[in-house]
Protein backbone atom coordinates (compact mmCIF):
# COMPACT_ATOMS: atom_id res chain seq x y z
CA UNK A 1 0.00 0.00 0.00
CA UNK A 2 1.22 3.58 -1.09
CA UNK A 3 1.92 5.26 1.97
CA UNK A 4 0.50 8.50 0.24
CA UNK A 5 -2.62 9.57 1.01
CA UNK A 6 -5.89 8.18 -0.68
CA UNK A 7 -8.46 10.67 -1.24
CA UNK A 8 -12.00 8.72 -1.10
CA UNK A 9 -14.93 10.68 -2.22
CA UNK A 10 -18.24 9.61 -0.32
CA UNK A 11 -21.83 10.54 -1.41
CA UNK A 12 -23.77 9.78 1.89
CA UNK A 13 -26.80 11.16 2.16
CA UNK A 14 -28.72 9.22 4.92
CA UNK A 15 -28.31 8.62 8.16
CA UNK A 16 -28.43 5.04 7.78
CA UNK A 17 -25.56 5.57 4.99
CA UNK A 18 -23.28 7.00 7.57
CA UNK A 19 -24.28 4.31 9.70
CA UNK A 20 -22.85 1.88 7.39
CA UNK A 21 -19.85 4.20 6.10
CA UNK A 22 -18.57 4.28 10.03
CA UNK A 23 -18.69 0.85 10.21
CA UNK A 24 -17.15 0.51 6.87
CA UNK A 25 -14.06 3.74 7.92
CA UNK A 26 -12.66 0.72 10.30
CA UNK A 27 -11.28 -1.52 7.82
CA UNK A 28 -9.69 1.58 5.61
CA UNK A 29 -6.17 1.78 6.12
CA UNK A 30 -4.87 5.36 8.15
CA UNK A 31 -3.32 6.59 4.96
CA UNK A 32 -7.10 7.32 3.37
CA UNK A 33 -8.97 10.41 3.75
CA UNK A 34 -12.22 10.85 3.28
CA UNK A 35 -14.35 13.59 1.96
CA UNK A 36 -17.80 14.79 0.70
CA UNK A 37 -21.18 14.42 2.09
CA UNK A 38 -20.95 12.73 5.41
CA UNK A 39 -21.19 13.16 9.06
CA UNK A 40 -18.72 15.57 10.06
CA UNK A 41 -16.62 13.58 12.31
CA UNK A 42 -15.49 11.01 9.57
CA UNK A 43 -14.23 13.16 6.81
CA UNK A 44 -13.88 17.15 5.52
CA UNK A 45 -17.27 17.67 4.90
CA UNK A 46 -18.59 19.57 2.00
CA UNK A 47 -21.74 19.60 2.58
CA UNK A 48 -23.60 17.95 5.85
CA UNK A 49 -26.34 15.29 4.63
CA UNK A 50 -28.72 17.31 6.90
CA UNK A 51 -28.63 20.09 3.86
CA UNK A 52 -30.22 16.79 1.37
CA UNK A 53 -32.88 16.04 4.21
CA UNK A 54 -36.17 16.38 1.83
CA UNK A 55 -39.59 16.04 4.13
CA UNK A 56 -42.59 15.81 1.66
CA UNK A 57 -43.12 16.50 -1.95
CA UNK A 58 -43.64 20.02 -1.27
CA UNK A 59 -39.76 20.30 -0.05
CA UNK A 60 -38.53 18.57 -3.27
CA UNK A 61 -39.40 21.72 -5.12
CA UNK A 62 -37.77 24.16 -2.73
CA UNK A 63 -34.72 22.12 -2.70
CA UNK A 64 -34.16 21.53 -6.52
CA UNK A 65 -31.57 24.97 -6.67
CA UNK A 66 -29.57 23.89 -3.92
CA UNK A 67 -29.24 20.21 -5.50
CA UNK A 68 -28.49 21.49 -8.54
CA UNK A 69 -25.52 23.39 -7.23
CA UNK A 70 -24.82 20.59 -5.40
CA UNK A 71 -24.18 18.23 -7.78
CA UNK A 72 -22.00 20.58 -9.37
CA UNK A 73 -19.59 21.11 -6.91
CA UNK A 74 -19.52 17.42 -5.57
CA UNK A 75 -18.57 16.30 -9.39
CA UNK A 76 -15.94 18.62 -9.49
CA UNK A 77 -14.06 18.00 -5.73
CA UNK A 78 -14.61 14.17 -6.70
CA UNK A 79 -12.74 14.53 -10.15
CA UNK A 80 -10.11 15.42 -7.44
CA UNK A 81 -10.21 11.83 -5.39
CA UNK A 82 -8.58 8.69 -6.15
CA UNK A 83 -11.78 7.12 -5.49
CA UNK A 84 -15.59 7.61 -5.39
CA UNK A 85 -18.20 5.96 -3.08
CA UNK A 86 -21.56 6.30 -3.74
CA UNK A 87 -24.17 5.34 -1.02
CA UNK A 88 -27.75 4.81 -1.71
CA UNK A 89 -29.83 7.81 -2.69
CA UNK A 90 -30.28 6.78 -6.15
CA UNK A 91 -32.17 9.74 -7.54
CA UNK A 92 -29.13 12.20 -6.62
CA UNK A 93 -26.22 9.71 -6.60
CA UNK A 94 -27.48 8.35 -10.19
CA UNK A 95 -27.13 12.25 -11.34
CA UNK A 96 -23.96 12.65 -9.64
CA UNK A 97 -22.32 9.80 -11.51
CA UNK A 98 -23.39 10.79 -14.47
CA UNK A 99 -22.06 14.19 -14.18
CA UNK A 100 -18.48 12.42 -13.12
CA UNK A 101 -18.44 10.72 -16.32
CA UNK A 102 -19.84 13.56 -18.40
CA UNK A 103 -16.57 15.96 -17.74
CA UNK A 104 -14.15 12.39 -19.04
CA UNK A 105 -13.12 11.48 -15.89
CA UNK A 106 -12.44 8.00 -15.12
CA UNK A 107 -11.75 7.62 -11.52
CA UNK A 108 -13.05 4.56 -10.41
CA UNK A 109 -16.17 4.69 -8.37
CA UNK A 110 -18.32 2.00 -6.28
CA UNK A 111 -21.88 1.82 -5.75
CA UNK A 112 -22.64 0.64 -1.91
CA UNK A 113 -25.84 -0.07 -1.17
CA UNK A 114 -27.70 0.11 -4.94
CA UNK A 115 -30.80 1.07 -5.82
CA UNK A 116 -33.40 -1.01 -5.08
CA UNK A 117 -34.36 -2.14 -9.19
CA UNK A 118 -35.52 -5.50 -8.16
CA UNK A 119 -38.69 -3.63 -6.39
CA UNK A 120 -38.99 -1.23 -9.54
CA UNK A 121 -37.35 0.65 -12.64
CA UNK A 122 -35.06 -2.47 -13.00
CA UNK A 123 -33.55 -0.53 -16.32
CA UNK A 124 -31.84 1.31 -14.08
CA UNK A 125 -29.52 -1.59 -13.86
CA UNK A 126 -28.34 -1.05 -17.09
CA UNK A 127 -27.51 2.83 -16.29
CA UNK A 128 -25.40 2.05 -12.83
CA UNK A 129 -23.66 -0.44 -14.72
CA UNK A 130 -22.69 1.84 -17.45
CA UNK A 131 -21.47 4.98 -15.11
CA UNK A 132 -20.09 2.16 -12.22
CA UNK A 133 -16.60 0.14 -12.05
CA UNK A 134 -17.90 -1.32 -8.83
CA UNK A 135 -21.40 -2.67 -7.70
CA UNK A 136 -21.14 -3.80 -3.84
CA UNK A 137 -24.42 -6.09 -3.65
CA UNK A 138 -25.91 -6.70 -0.05
CA UNK A 139 -28.52 -8.30 -1.62
CA UNK A 140 -27.76 -11.98 -2.99
CA UNK A 141 -30.48 -11.98 -5.59
CA UNK A 142 -29.25 -8.55 -6.93
CA UNK A 143 -26.66 -10.40 -8.79
CA UNK A 144 -28.90 -11.09 -11.65
CA UNK A 145 -30.04 -7.80 -12.42
CA UNK A 146 -26.57 -6.91 -13.82
CA UNK A 147 -23.92 -8.14 -16.05
CA UNK A 148 -20.15 -8.12 -14.73
CA UNK A 149 -19.43 -5.51 -12.62
CA UNK A 150 -21.50 -6.61 -9.43
CA UNK A 151 -20.17 -8.89 -6.26
CA UNK A 152 -22.08 -9.61 -3.22
CA UNK A 153 -20.30 -8.73 -0.28
CA UNK A 154 -22.62 -9.48 2.80
CA UNK A 155 -25.18 -6.73 4.60
CA UNK A 156 -24.43 -3.96 6.33
CA UNK A 157 -27.16 -5.37 9.33
CA UNK A 158 -25.13 -7.64 10.19
CA UNK A 159 -22.26 -5.70 10.91
CA UNK A 160 -24.35 -4.30 13.43
CA UNK A 161 -26.83 -7.23 14.30
CA UNK A 162 -24.17 -9.67 15.13
CA UNK A 163 -24.80 -13.85 16.17
CA UNK A 164 -22.85 -12.43 19.15
CA UNK A 165 -25.27 -9.53 20.07
CA UNK A 166 -28.50 -10.67 18.88
CA UNK A 167 -30.31 -11.29 21.05
CA UNK A 168 -32.98 -14.22 22.45
CA UNK A 169 -36.15 -13.95 22.51
CA UNK A 170 -37.48 -13.43 25.42
CA UNK A 171 -41.24 -13.96 27.06
CA UNK A 172 -41.02 -10.38 28.65
CA UNK A 173 -43.32 -8.33 29.48
CA UNK A 174 -41.95 -5.59 26.95
CA UNK A 175 -44.22 -4.22 23.93
CA UNK A 176 -42.51 -2.43 21.76
CA UNK A 177 -44.27 0.70 19.18
CA UNK A 178 -42.26 1.64 16.08
CA UNK A 179 -44.64 4.28 14.39
CA UNK A 180 -42.36 5.17 11.48
CA UNK A 181 -40.27 8.34 11.30
CA UNK A 182 -42.57 10.66 8.78
CA UNK A 183 -45.11 12.88 10.35
CA UNK A 184 -48.05 11.48 8.20
CA UNK A 185 -47.24 7.95 9.51
CA UNK A 186 -46.49 8.74 13.53
CA UNK A 187 -49.83 10.65 13.23
CA UNK A 188 -51.82 8.36 11.61
CA UNK A 189 -50.34 5.49 13.80
CA UNK A 190 -50.40 6.84 17.49
CA UNK A 191 -53.74 6.73 18.07
CA UNK A 192 -53.89 3.19 17.04
CA UNK A 193 -51.15 2.40 19.48
CA UNK A 194 -53.21 3.72 22.27
CA UNK A 195 -56.01 1.78 21.94
CA UNK A 196 -53.69 -1.29 21.66
CA UNK A 197 -51.81 -0.52 24.91
CA UNK A 198 -55.29 -0.04 26.73
CA UNK A 199 -56.49 -3.68 24.87
CA UNK A 200 -52.85 -5.02 26.20
CA UNK A 201 -52.79 -3.71 29.34
CA UNK A 202 -56.47 -5.19 30.45
CA UNK A 203 -55.38 -8.72 30.25
CA UNK A 204 -51.70 -7.95 31.04
CA UNK A 205 -50.89 -5.72 34.20
CA UNK A 206 -47.28 -5.83 34.31
CA UNK A 207 -47.02 -4.75 30.61
CA UNK A 208 -44.16 -2.11 29.85
CA UNK A 209 -44.73 -0.41 26.47
CA UNK A 210 -41.97 1.17 24.67
CA UNK A 211 -41.69 3.90 21.92
CA UNK A 212 -38.78 3.85 19.31
CA UNK A 213 -38.20 7.35 18.15
CA UNK A 214 -35.44 8.24 15.77
CA UNK A 215 -32.63 10.17 17.07
CA UNK A 216 -32.97 13.20 14.49
CA UNK A 217 -36.78 14.03 16.27
CA UNK A 218 -35.42 13.57 19.43
CA UNK A 219 -35.38 17.48 20.44
CA UNK A 220 -37.57 19.28 17.72
CA UNK A 221 -41.06 16.97 16.71
CA UNK A 222 -42.10 15.00 19.92
CA UNK A 223 -45.05 17.01 19.62
CA UNK A 224 -46.12 14.99 16.62
CA UNK A 225 -46.58 11.68 19.03
CA UNK A 226 -48.88 13.83 21.66
CA UNK A 227 -49.04 12.11 24.84
CA UNK A 228 -45.77 9.25 25.69
CA UNK A 229 -46.44 9.25 29.63
CA UNK A 230 -47.57 5.80 28.83
CA UNK A 231 -44.37 5.09 26.89
CA UNK A 232 -40.66 4.13 28.07
CA UNK A 233 -38.84 6.49 25.23
CA UNK A 234 -36.13 5.23 23.45
CA UNK A 235 -33.75 6.63 20.54
CA UNK A 236 -32.00 3.85 19.27
CA UNK A 237 -33.63 1.15 17.50
CA UNK A 238 -31.07 -2.01 18.55
CA UNK A 239 -31.98 -0.43 21.90
CA UNK A 240 -35.32 -0.16 21.53
CA UNK A 241 -36.24 -3.62 20.28
CA UNK A 242 -33.70 -5.50 23.15
CA UNK A 243 -35.62 -7.86 25.30
CA UNK A 244 -38.76 -7.10 23.75
CA UNK A 245 -41.71 -9.53 24.03
CA UNK A 246 -43.62 -8.60 20.65
CA UNK A 247 -43.06 -5.42 18.46
CA UNK A 248 -45.28 -3.33 16.07
CA UNK A 249 -43.06 -1.99 13.18
CA UNK A 250 -44.06 0.55 10.96
CA UNK A 251 -42.63 -0.33 6.92
CA UNK A 252 -38.80 -0.18 6.41
CA UNK A 253 -35.83 -1.75 7.18
CA UNK A 254 -36.58 -2.12 11.17
CA UNK A 255 -38.74 -5.09 9.52
CA UNK A 256 -35.41 -6.53 9.05
CA UNK A 257 -33.72 -5.47 12.10
CA UNK A 258 -36.38 -6.91 14.31
CA UNK A 259 -35.73 -10.01 12.33
CA UNK A 260 -31.84 -10.20 12.90
CA UNK A 261 -32.46 -9.21 16.75
CA UNK A 262 -35.30 -12.61 16.77
CA UNK A 263 -37.87 -10.39 18.25
CA UNK A 264 -41.06 -11.43 16.51
CA UNK A 265 -43.48 -8.21 14.98
CA UNK A 266 -46.41 -7.39 13.14
CA UNK A 267 -45.77 -5.09 10.60
CA UNK A 268 -48.39 -2.17 10.40
CA UNK A 269 -48.48 0.38 7.94
CA UNK A 270 -51.58 3.22 7.02
CA UNK A 271 -51.43 5.89 4.23
CA UNK A 272 -53.20 8.32 1.71
CA UNK A 273 -55.24 6.32 -0.25
CA UNK A 274 -54.06 8.42 -3.07
CA UNK A 275 -50.57 7.55 -2.11
CA UNK A 276 -50.86 4.00 -1.75
CA UNK A 277 -52.11 3.37 -5.02
CA UNK A 278 -49.62 5.30 -6.79
CA UNK A 279 -47.00 3.33 -4.72
CA UNK A 280 -48.67 -0.15 -6.08
CA UNK A 281 -48.90 0.67 -9.38
CA UNK A 282 -45.38 1.62 -9.62
CA UNK A 283 -43.69 -0.89 -6.64
CA UNK A 284 -45.79 -4.05 -7.84
CA UNK A 285 -45.07 -6.20 -5.21
CA UNK A 286 -46.94 -8.96 -3.04
CA UNK A 287 -45.36 -7.40 0.28
CA UNK A 288 -44.16 -4.44 1.59
CA UNK A 289 -41.73 -5.76 4.56
CA UNK A 290 -38.49 -6.09 3.97
CA UNK A 291 -38.10 -9.01 6.08
CA UNK A 292 -41.18 -10.21 3.95
CA UNK A 293 -38.81 -9.49 0.28
CA UNK A 294 -35.88 -11.12 1.13
CA UNK A 295 -37.05 -14.02 2.92
CA UNK A 296 -39.17 -14.76 -0.82
CA UNK A 297 -35.68 -14.39 -2.27
CA UNK A 298 -34.10 -17.02 -0.33
CA UNK A 299 -37.13 -19.00 -1.05
CA UNK A 300 -36.96 -18.07 -4.63
CA UNK A 301 -33.17 -19.11 -5.11
CA UNK A 302 -34.24 -22.41 -3.24
CA UNK A 303 -36.32 -23.62 -6.22
CA UNK A 304 -39.96 -22.22 -4.99
CA UNK A 305 -42.07 -21.43 -7.55
CA UNK A 306 -42.14 -17.62 -6.81
CA UNK A 307 -41.70 -14.96 -9.97
CA UNK A 308 -39.62 -12.76 -8.11
CA UNK A 309 -38.55 -11.86 -4.65
CA UNK A 310 -41.96 -9.66 -3.30
CA UNK A 311 -44.18 -11.64 -5.33
CA UNK A 312 -44.89 -15.21 -3.96
CA UNK A 313 -47.57 -16.05 -0.96
CA UNK A 314 -45.46 -17.26 1.91
CA UNK A 315 -44.18 -14.58 4.40
CA UNK A 316 -42.20 -14.37 7.99
CA UNK A 317 -44.38 -11.78 9.26
CA UNK A 318 -47.87 -10.48 8.75
CA UNK A 319 -48.70 -7.58 7.13
CA UNK A 320 -51.81 -5.26 8.17
CA UNK A 321 -52.30 -2.26 5.64
CA UNK A 322 -54.53 0.45 5.06
CA UNK A 323 -57.75 -0.49 6.34
CA UNK A 324 -56.55 -3.46 7.82
CA UNK A 325 -54.15 -1.21 10.48
CA UNK A 326 -56.31 -1.40 13.18
CA UNK A 327 -55.98 -1.90 16.81
CA UNK A 328 -58.22 -4.71 16.75
CA UNK A 329 -56.18 -6.55 13.83
CA UNK A 330 -52.76 -5.45 15.58
CA UNK A 331 -53.68 -7.30 19.15
CA UNK A 332 -55.29 -10.54 17.00
CA UNK A 333 -51.98 -10.61 15.33
CA UNK A 334 -50.02 -10.91 18.50
CA UNK A 335 -52.09 -13.29 19.79
CA UNK A 336 -52.17 -15.65 16.77
CA UNK A 337 -48.44 -15.37 16.44
CA UNK A 338 -47.16 -18.53 15.02
CA UNK A 339 -43.54 -18.49 16.96
CA UNK A 340 -42.07 -21.37 16.04
CA UNK A 341 -42.51 -20.86 12.48
CA UNK A 342 -40.63 -17.67 12.89
CA UNK A 343 -37.87 -18.65 14.63
CA UNK A 344 -37.08 -21.13 12.04
CA UNK A 345 -37.82 -18.60 9.02
CA UNK A 346 -35.28 -15.89 11.02
CA UNK A 347 -32.73 -18.33 11.43
CA UNK A 348 -32.51 -19.33 7.60
CA UNK A 349 -32.44 -15.81 6.83
CA UNK A 350 -29.40 -15.24 8.69
CA UNK A 351 -27.53 -17.64 6.96
CA UNK A 352 -29.00 -16.46 3.67
CA UNK A 353 -27.23 -12.84 4.50
CA UNK A 354 -24.31 -14.34 5.59
CA UNK A 355 -22.22 -11.43 6.98
CA UNK A 356 -21.89 -8.08 7.43
CA UNK A 357 -19.95 -6.17 4.29
CA UNK A 358 -18.08 -3.48 5.76
CA UNK A 359 -14.41 -5.28 5.45
CA UNK A 360 -15.37 -6.77 2.29
CA UNK A 361 -16.34 -2.95 0.63
CA UNK A 362 -13.17 -1.46 2.17
CA UNK A 363 -10.96 -3.98 0.81
CA UNK A 364 -12.42 -4.12 -2.85
CA UNK A 365 -13.00 -0.35 -2.42
CA UNK A 366 -8.93 0.41 -2.39
CA UNK A 367 -7.80 -2.50 -4.21
CA UNK A 368 -7.04 -1.73 -8.48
Amino acid sequence: MSPHPIKIFVSALEPSSNLHLRNLLKYLPNECEIIGVCDDDMGQVIFSPNDFSIMGFSDVAKKIPFLKKALKILSIEASKCHRILLMDSSSFNIRLAKLIRKSGNQIPIMYYILPQVWAWKAWRAKTIESLCDKLACIWPFELHYYTHKARFIGHPLLDIYTEENSTNYEDSNVFVFMPGSRRSEIKTLMPEYRILLKKIRQYNTNARFRIIIPERLKDTHLDVYGDLSDFELSFNTKDGLKNAHFAFVCAGTATLEAALMRIPFVLVYRTKWIDYFIARAFVQLNFVGLANIIYQAMQLEQGENIQKAGLGNDYLHEELLQHDCKADKMLESYQNFDYKRYFYGVTNLRMYLKCGSAKNVAQWLISD
